[in-house]
């Protein structure tokens, strides 16, 4: 790499190095999401294969309908839903991101035939808003810095919203309780 004098080849440099270890934050989320996205079909893979094998069983705590279709319903909690029958189902990112799921939102899964997972929200939990900066830690994880604690959240959200560090960054929690993930509602570009 030729540079036009040190100066603009040392900023030139820090540049790339800042450019590249987002990359790589935003690599290790997408291969996290990928890694999710396997789990949820091999599950539906083996769901589906366990209830041609049963046939009509309704052991596992799901019901079925009569065109084949199972239903479970759920707490979601953050990135997943908690399942009435103790399993655990992948919910896609840009599904909870598009439809703002705060921790212990109560969904529904219907499983199809054909291995399709279709979720809806079938009673949302009384929401909070909080706002603050956008943070990534040492791990390439997004959350967001409130007065209280930091909030995990999606890396959908911060692509959907194009969201950069440093940006404010409004996110929904539960009322009550816990939580440890936040809804992106609106992002303030700075």
């Amino acid at each position: 790499m030729k540079c036009r004098g040190y100066n603009y080849c040392k900023t030139n440099i820090s540049m790339e190095t800042k450019t590249d270890n987002r990359t790589l934050a935003l690599i290790k989320q997408r291969l996290d999401e990928a890694e999710r996205n396997i789990q949820y079909v091999r599950q539906a893979l083996e769901e589906n294969e366990g209830l041609i094998a049963k046939k009509g069983s309704n052991s596992r705590g799901y019901e079925e309908s009569i065109s084949g279709e199972k239903v479970v319903e759920g707490v979601f909690d953050g990135q997943n839903m908690q399942g009435n029958n103790g399993e655990e189902y992948p919910v896609p990112p840009n599904y909870a991101s598009k439809s703002k799921l705060v921790e212990g939102d109560i969904l529904k899964l219907t499983i199809g035939v054909d291995g399709s997972f279709v979720y809806k929200q079938i009673s949302p939990v009384e929401r909070r808003r909080v706002s603050g900066p956008l943070r990534i830690d040492e791990h390439g994880n997004f959350n967001v810095e409130t007065a209280e604690k930091n909030y995990k959240i999606l890396l959908a959200s911060v692509t959907f919203y194009k969201a950069e560090e440093g940006d404010e960054v409004t996110i929904l929690l539960p009322e009550n309780g816990e939580a440890e993930w936040g809804a992106v509602e609106h992002v303030i570009h700075h």
